[in-house]
């Protein structure tokens, strides 16, 4: 997992409340395992028409922000389903932080074990930061996970807060796996021990 310390880059503006997983990546594309691939099906239903061409108006086929890593949304975000490849699809994109007023619990977990920060800001902070993404990559919000701020385009720092245990492992680029490897020595001694006690299997 790549690690995420501090990120300037372009905010994707999504005024919608309650935008669910099957909206993020509809359920007839969850049919692979891999974690690349699905960026370009991300809001598929939103992003497309029905003969495959983009809507224009849609955000995030804009110019302006197709670049973009921050994405600002509604409440709710990432309700429904706890389909990983929400989180997936919106990374292979190129989205590595999603702020919102609030975040389904299992999306919100997901997105940590993947290298995205969500960050929960109140409504009208986020209204903000949506004013601000409107303005396009003329107006970079900077994130600084280290510090727990969002820096806006005029300097002003927002505080948020993350759970110490999540930002370490956003910092080290730490998932599952990665935290199970930190302690590969204890679990290689451990195994070398095996055979001298572990009962011999017979009759296989």
């Amino acid at each position: 997992m790549d690690k995420f310390s501090h990120l300037t880059a372009t905010a994707a503006p999504l005024n919608l409340a309650n935008v669910d997983t099957d909206k993020i990546i509809p359920a007839r594309f969850l049919k692979t395992i891999k974690r690349t691939g699905l960026g370009k099906d991300l809001f598929s239903a939103l992003r497309y028409n029905d003969d495959g061409t983009e809507k224009p108006d849609f955000v995030l086929n804009q110019a302006k922000y197709r670049g973009a890593q921050i994405l600002i949304a509604g409440e709710n975000f990432g309700c429904g389903s706890s389909r990983e490849h929400a989180p997936w699809a919106l990374l292979d994109f190129g989205i590595r932080c999603v702020i919102a007023p609030s975040f389904a619990d299992i999306f919100h977990g997901n997105c940590f074990k993947n290298g995205i920060l969500p960050i929960a800001l109140p409504p009208e902070i986020c209204a903000q930061l949506m004013a601000d993404a409107a303005l396009g990559h003329n107006a970079r919000l900077t994130i600084d996970l280290e510090n727990q701020v969002v820096v806006r385009p005029d300097g002003t720092k927002i505080p948020f807060e993350v759970d110490a245990f999540r930002k370490h492992c956003l910092l080290n680029g730490l998932d599952d796996i990665g935290l199970t490897l930190a302690h590969a020595p204890a679990i290689d001694a451990y195994e070398a021990k095996m055979p001298a006690w572990q009962p011999a299997i017979t009759g296989v």
